[in-house]
């Protein structure tokens, strides 16, 4: 479960990048966040992740509070963040030891879940290339192995499926349903509505820094008393700036 109450960011004293937001996320959920560009997404999830510190409010990982106790709540969840241009001096099996060694998964639990990762998403044979000559959908790939390395409850991905094929991009979705549906969480933004539409259990649509909406898409359409698709709820909401 992920639970942030009055949360608030604001950059150069002025400008409110998320603005007392209040959600939670339930264990069993995939929830989608939603937005257009700059409206506090990314922002909220590196508030989540403890990357950036709130100004005001709490943010609890499976009841811990991310900013008392940080290393307890970030053992709970893997987070994707959207930039997957990391470690690329090293070679796609030494980035997964090495995050198998951060999160402390011994070596039985590790060589397994290497496998069964790189077999779901066909990288078994470019583990001993160096990630610098990896393309960008393999860069995300071998990131989302790297994070789910250590089986974590919560799992936090920020635009999950950029540059993803589509094989790997529809390996991903179903991972995810099955994750949260062995009792587990998954929060992810996305751009990609029609995703969001057939995926999520719930979703939230942030504005401005404010929280819009967050229910299921059945309540959304009670909202709107019609039955619109997600994109066109969306955009009406966005633009009217409710």
């Amino acid at each position: 479960m992920i639970e942030l109450k009055n949360v608030t960011k604001t950059y150069s004293g002025t400008l409110k990048a998320v603005d007392d937001i209040s959600i939670t996320i339930q264990d069993g959920e995939i929830f989608g966040f939603l937005g257009p560009n700059g409206a506090g997404k990314t922002t909220t999830i590196k508030m989540i992740t403890g990357i950036l510190k709130p100004d005001s409010g709490n943010i609890r990982i499976n009841g811990i509070d991310v900013n008392e106790n940080p290393l307890d709540a970030k053992k709970q969840f893997g987070f994707v963040p959207d930039d997957p241009n990391i470690f690329l001096r090293l070679k796609g099996i030494e980035y997964l030891n090495f995050m198998a060694d951060v999160y402390e998964v011994n070596d039985n639990d590790r060589k397994q879940r290497i496998a069964s990762l790189a077999e779901r998403f066909e990288m078994s044979n470019a583990l001993g290339d160096y990630i610098k000559s990896y393309s960008h959908g393999m860069r995300q790939k071998i990131v989302i192995m790297g994070v789910l390395i250590h089986n974590p409850p919560i799992w936090i991905l920020d635009e999950p499926m950029t540059g993803l094929d589509p094989k790997s991009s529809f390996v991903l979705k179903e991972m995810m349903r099955e994750h949260a549906s062995n009792g587990n969480t998954v929060f992810f933004s996305t751009h990609v509505l029609e995703v969001a539409e057939k995926l999520c259990d719930k979703v939230a649509i942030i504005n401005k820094g404010k929280i819009l909406f967050a229910g299921t898409l059945d309540e959304m359409r009670e909202h709107f008393k019609n039955n619109q698709s997600l994109e066109k709820m969306f955009l009406e909401l966005t633009e009217n700036g409710q």
